[in-house]
């Protein structure tokens, strides 16, 4: 109960009791109330910034795994790129430098993502930034693994034509050492055994007992084999392919027929000397793009580094050739 207050009137001589009024009432209430409120929002606020809610702990804790996680995943970004370098490296200096492909420039392996903002909805937020970041490289990233997967494939491709090249090259002597006497002629200046004049001789001779093997000296397709070009008797033409065309003349006869398709090392007739010939032996010539090349430069296949000497220098005499 509150106190009763009391004033001492002058013109009475006596003592009255002071009577508050309702407004003033009024007045005071309001004023408590609103000090009560304005106290009770410092209270909350003090506590909103310095006391945490669980609510707000739970959110604290998922934002820091959250920040967590994309640490470790940048980590595992920076490995990958690494790892992606490395391959792109090999790619460019060794795989596509041996199949005679052009490297794929940095600038394309990197190049980032041009046009619009693909980033715009990830602005706003505390982590924008690191999340933005994040994005980038991924996107980077991801570019980059369909680059060089791409460049794999053309790779896997080339290795591909580089193996039927390799195959198809007339790339062996077409006829053993165990059966050859010797090798009359090289391909060269050589003097003609019938007219006994110096003229070009465009194949090599190679000096063989009648009916001795001769071999395919490379994978392809038996273009002819009969005896309807001059000079050649019977002769066989293989393409190869590439460019590359073998012929196999002054057969004795036949193993193959046009079109058959044959093997590197495959028997495709045996030595004879018909056509215009002096003895039995293998005349033997190459083509590339339609003209004649020397055969000395592709029996890396079938010689030693010895065996190729020495056919190098009968192959460079300048004797009589057979045909």
């Amino acid at each position: 109960m509150s106190k009763v207050k009391y004033y001492y009137d002058k013109e009475s001589l006596s003592y009255r009791k002071i009577e508050r009024k309702k407004r003033t009432t009024f007045k005071y209430a309001a004023l408590f109330m609103l000090a009560a409120a304005f106290f009770a929002f410092i209270f909350v606020f003090i506590a909103s910034q310095y006391v945490e809610s669980p609510k707000e702990r739970a959110l604290k804790r998922e934002l820091q795994n959250a920040q967590l996680q994309f640490e470790l995943l940048n980590k595992k970004m920076e490995q990958a790129e690494a790892v992606l370098a490395n391959i792109a490296d090999r790619d460019n200096n060794i795989y596509r430098v041996y199949f005679e492909a052009n490297p794929i420039p940095e600038e394309q392996r990197r190049a980032g993502f041009g046009g619009i903002n693909r980033y715009k909805n990830l602005e706003g937020f505390d982590n924008s930034k690191l999340i933005i970041e994040s994005n980038k490289r991924l996107d980077i990233l991801q570019k980059q693994i369909v680059v060089q997967s791409k460049s794999l494939d053309e790779i896997a491709i080339l290795a591909k034509e580089k193996e039927s090249l390799l195959a198809a090259i007339p790339a062996i002597q077409p006829v053993s050492n165990e059966d050859l006497t010797r090798m009359a002629s090289g391909y060269g200046m050589r003097s003609d055994p019938f007219t006994k004049v110096r003229k070009m001789h465009w194949g090599m001779d190679f000096t063989a007992p009648r009916g001795t093997p001769i071999y395919a000296s490379g994978d392809g397709v038996v273009e002819r084999a009969d005896s309807n070009s001059s000079g050649y008797g019977k002769h066989i033409r293989i393409n190869h392919g590439y460019g590359y065309t073998s012929l196999y003349a002054h057969l004795y006869k036949y193993n193959v027929r046009k079109n058959q398709k044959v093997k590197r090392g495959d028997l495709i007739g045996f030595v004879g000397s018909t056509g215009r010939s002096e003895a039995p032996h293998l005349h033997y010539e190459i083509f590339k793009d339609g003209d004649r090349i020397n055969p000395i430069n592709f029996y890396y296949g079938s010689l030693t580094a010895e065996e190729f000497n020495k056919l190098l220098e009968h192959a460079s005499l300048e004797n009589q050739s057979l045909d």
